[in-house]
C-alpha cells in the first residue's frame, strides 16, 4: 500500500512535546498544520522553525475542550491540501483529590484530554477514509494511561479512556490502511512539568531506572517512527516512553509516601 502524503497536523505545538514533534516531522519532509490554545508567541516560534526547514506551516487557535474541536482538522487540512498524519498532543490536568475535586474541573480535564482527541481523530479519520489515504493517528497519552497517580483522577481517567479509544479506532480503521497508536510519556522536561528542556539531562530521579526525566525529542522520535513507513504494521499499540519509571511500582514506597503526604 502506498504511503500517506507528507501532510501532518499536530495539536498543542506551541511548546513541549507538540513543538518537538512538529519540528521533527518538518525535518522528515512534512508540511505541518499546528495549533495553540493561548501561547501565540510559542506557536509562532514553532512555525518559524518549520519554515526554516523549508516546509509549509499553517497555524490555528484551538480549544480542545470545545464541542467544535474537530473543526480545526478540516481548517488545517484544507490549507495543507490534504492530510496524512494527525498527532494529538494538546492536554491539561489538575492536582486534587477526588473528595475535593469539583465537577467543573473534572469535566474540563475530560473534555480537553478525551473529548478533544475524539473529535479531532473522528474528523481526521473521516477525511482520510474519504480521500483513500492510508494515514496515521498518534495520540499522546501518558504513563497514566496505564498507572494511577494520586490527585490526578480526571487526568488518569481521560488518558486511560484515550488509550482505549486508540485501540477501538485501530480496529475500526484498519480496513482503510489507517493505523492508530498511542505514545505514553513519563516525566518529560516541559513547561507542563515546570522544567526547561535542557534540565532533562541535569535532574536526578532516583525512582527512575534511567535516573532522569525525559527530553521532548525522545518522545517526538517515537511519534515520528509511528508516522513513518517503517511502522506500517504497527497499530493499536501503546508505546511507553518513561525511562523505565513504570517498572518501579514495587520499589517506590518512599516516593509514593512522600507524594501522598504532599497532596
Amino acid at each position: 500500500m502506498s504511503h500517506h502524503p507528507y501532510l501532518a497536523i499536530v495539536t498543542g505545538a506551541d511548546s513541549g512535546i507538540g513543538k518537538a514533534t512538529a519540528e521533527l516531522l518538518a525535518t522528515d519532509g512534512y508540511d505541518v498544520g499546528i495549533t495553540c490554545h493561548e501561547d501565540v508567541e510559542g506557536v509562532q516560534d514553532t512555525r518559524e522553525a518549520i519554515e526554516a526547514r523549508g516546509q509549509r506551516c499553517f497555524v490555528e487557535r484551538f480549544d480542545a475542550a470545545s464541542p467544535d474541536a474537530g473543526d480545526v482538522v478540516d481548517r488545517l487540512a484544507g490549507q495543507l491540501g490534504g492530510l496524512g498524519v494527525l498527532v494529538n498532543v494538546a492536554g491539561t490536568g489538575v492536582s486534587e483529590r477526588v473528595v475535593d475535586l469539583g465537577y467543573e474541573e473534572w469535566r474540563h480535564v475530560l473534555a480537553t484530554d478525551l473529548d478533544g482527541p475524539f473529535l479531532t481523530s473522528r474528523a481526521a479519520a473521516r477525511r482520510m477514509v474519504a480521500d483513500g489515504v492510508p494515514g496515521r493517528i498518534v495520540n499522546v497519552t501518558s504513563v497514566h494511561e496505564h498507572l494511577p497517580r494520586l490527585g490526578a483522577s480526571a487526568y488518569c481517567a481521560a488518558k486511560a479512556g484515550l488509550g482505549m479509544l486508540t485501540q477501538v479506532l485501530a480496529l475500526e480503521l484498519g480496513e482503510h490502511g489507517i493505523t492508530v497508536n498511542s505514545v505514553a510519556p513519563g516525566e518529560i522536561a516541559t513547561p507542563m512539568t515546570g522544567m526547561d528542556e535542557a534540565e532533562a539531562y541535569h535532574q536526578e530521579r532516583t525512582g527512575n531506572p534511567l535516573g532522569r526525566p525525559g527530553h521532548v525529542q525522545e518522545v517526538a522520535s517515537v511519534i515520528g517512527f509511528l508516522c513513518s513507513p517503517r511502522a506500517a504494521y504497527v497499530t493499536g499499540s501503546s508505546y511507553t516512553v518513561d525511562g523505565g519509571l513504570s517498572l518501579m511500582a514495587a520499589h517506590g514506597h518512599d516516593q509514593a509516601g512522600a507524594a501522598w503526604r504532599e497532596l
